[in-house]
């Protein structure tokens, strides 16, 4: 169990914000590896494609592996308060260049040496060393976030703001302490102190800092914490409503795009193939074909060239439209 200890300041300057950097982040270990996000998919090939470039392997060597918990704080900076997103993910790119050498050393040598239990990849040491990694991270983050997420960004906006709406609502009707203890299973609200079930145990004071909550969607369904950076606590938590299933029956889309298109929608959190399309939903090729022109001319279907086949996936915006049927 991990603990944060916090008193009434800390309450008080609770507020709620997207963490981008935490999002992008995400997306880019997805891009890495053979898994697939649980509801949004295979990250596809702009995101595999952007990992070439030498400052978006950076980044990744800086993410932990599988069965290794820690991630750098000063990949994720605190969010600040700017209105649209895009500022938001701007204010986070400049912190990351601006963090003083001494302690990314210390994040990125000695405390990734601690958590991880193996030696940081030679390459990502000597740019450490060299005072050039807070320049280049922060490179590779707006290049990701460029070619891998900035387009399809816009549908997964409306995901985040109606959590935070949500929360809000939540607030007003039960205050703080029941919304810090409804954020998710693992989180838990003890009066003086928020307790998190973590693969590690813990305490951390963090009397009168701002507390900012950030609800995660590329990073859903996953919690995170951050302290390292002195002043700033972020947790991170899953958004609200997604991955819900009752928000993915077809028969609730169906008034809204019909029957065939709501069936092919809610079968294509995985990218398949239009063959493959109508083994699965008794429609015939053409019938399938005909359909899937149609959404990817309004955008709720994106497609992609593998080998021989055409594969599609449902959009962020699909996504959306389907959480709100």
């Amino acid at each position: 169990m991990f603990t944060l200890r916090v008193d009434a300041e800390t309450v008080a300057r609770t507020r709620f914000s997207p963490s981008l950097a935490a999002e992008s982040l995400a997306w880019l270990k997805l891009a890495a590896g053979p898994a697939r996000h649980p509801v949004f998919g295979d990250p596809g090939p702009l995101a595999r494609a952007s990992l070439t470039h030498p400052d978006v392997a950076l980044l990744l060597e800086l993410l932990p592996r599988t069965g290794e918990v820690y991630t750098p704080d000063l990949l994720t900076p605190q969010p600040g308060t700017a209105a649209r997103h895009h500022d938001l993910l701007d204010e986070q790119i400049a912190r990351i260049e601006a963090t003083p050498q001494d302690d990314l050393e210390e994040q990125v040598l000695s405390h990734t040496q601690a958590h991880w239990g193996r030696p940081l990849p030679v390459r990502a040491r000597r740019v450490a060393e060299s005072g050039s990694m807070p320049r280049r991270l922060a490179n590779g983050l707006a290049r990701f976030w460029r070619e891998a997420l900035a387009e399809d960004w816009a549908g997964l906006q409306p995901v985040v703001e109606r959590d935070i709406t949500h929360r809000a609502r939540a607030i007003a009707g039960h205050g703080v302490g029941a919304v810090l203890g409804s954020l998710h299973p693992s989180i838990g609200w003890a009066g003086d102190a928020i307790t998190l079930a973590m693969p590690f145990d813990g305490e951390v004071d963090v009397t009168g800092r701002e507390l900012v909550l950030a609800p995660g969607v590329l990073s859903w369904p996953g919690t995170s914490i951050q302290v390292d950076v002195p002043g700033q606590v972020v947790l991170c938590y899953p958004a609200h409503g997604i991955g819900t299933g009752g928000a993915h029956e077809p028969g609730r889309l169906a008034p809204v795009v019909g029957a065939a298109r709501a069936a092919l929608l809610t079968d294509l959190e995985t990218a398949r193939s239009t063959a493959e399309l109508a083994t699965r939903t008794g429609y015939a090729a053409g019938t399938v074909s005909y359909h899937l022109t149609a959404l990817h001319r309004a955008g709720l279907v994106s497609k992609v060239r593998d080998g021989r086949y055409v594969l599609y996936r449902r959009t962020p915006q699909a996504v959306v439209l389907l959480e709100g049927a």
